[in-house]
């Protein structure tokens, strides 16, 4: 059975195979998904047509969501290609590198603040403004964030406040937005090695702690996530919004207030 057979799917995020955001998009097409993906940077467009040349005939977007204007023409562009469509992926985040190590207060200035909330958190608010009047009847916002958000993960710092923004924006759309019948939910993963995630110190570290103390063995991959992502934009997660999911193995039911 094709879950996704029919519908039109925004992915945002992707930057090379190891992007959360791609394994998302992968196990998507498996299901019939019709796939529009966006690019950042123009340096980045090429390499982002060879990844998903296979899983879609549509014109990748450029969208920096740090602009409005980017954000209105992506919206835009789609409304030409599909009239209206079914839900998008929000796998965007960003925090100055030297933030993301070590004293959480001395290294957090007013503007690493303002641009990690930003690119963080309102980008899908932004996001959710433009495309509303777009949205299918029963579409789906999937938003990716992090126990960060919750507990405290060394390191991790400004993000952790940023994604902490990013779940009560989902919970504050969720009521927005249901009386349109359409719906948005998080899916918070397991540390996976990525780019974005090679920036905070000490990575090894805490995807072994994970490993160490997660109440199922199961490691936790960008497969994992794409599967929990596709029932989520699917008419088999009809009835749930504004949740986050926590897909860790069990790790976040653990009494483990700061993660060192």
């Amino acid at each position: 059975m094709y879950l996704l057979e029919g519908k039109k799917i925004l992915i945002t995020g992707i930057l090379n195979k190891l992007s959360i955001s791609y394994g998302i998009a992968r196990i998507m097409y498996k299901h019939k998904a019709n796939l529009i993906f966006t690019y950042q940077r123009k340096k980045n467009k090429k390499k982002i047509e060879k990844l998903v040349k296979k899983m879609t005939k549509n014109p990748i977007i450029k969208c920096d969501v740090s602009k409005d204007t980017d954000i209105k023409y992506l919206f835009l562009k789609i409304s030409k290609i599909w009239n209206k469509f079914d839900g998008f992926v929000h796998s965007i985040a960003f925090a100055p590198d030297n933030i993301l190590k070590e004293d959480f207060i001395q290294n957090t200035s007013r503007l690493a603040f303002q641009i990690s909330h930003d690119i963080s958190s309102y980008s899908l608010l932004g996001m959710v403004k433009e495309c509303i009047n777009i949205l299918h009847n029963k579409a789906s916002i999937i938003v990716l964030t992090y126990l960060g958000a919750r507990n405290v993960i060394q390191n991790y710092n400004i993000m952790g406040l940023a994604k902490a923004s990013l779940e009560a924006n989902i919970r504050y759309i969720a009521c927005n937005i249901g009386n349109k019948n359409i719906r948005i939910n998080g899916i918070s993963p397991a540390p996976i090695k990525t780019i974005a995630s090679s920036k905070i110190k000490n990575i090894n570290h805490l995807i072994k702690l994970y490993k160490k103390n997660s109440p199922l063995s199961e490691k936790i991959t960008t497969n994992h996530i794409g599967n929990v992502a596709t029932f989520l934009a699917s008419n088999l997660s009809l009835g749930i919004t504004g949740e986050i999911i926590n897909l860790d193995s069990g790790f976040n039911i653990k009494i483990i207030n700061n993660i060192y």
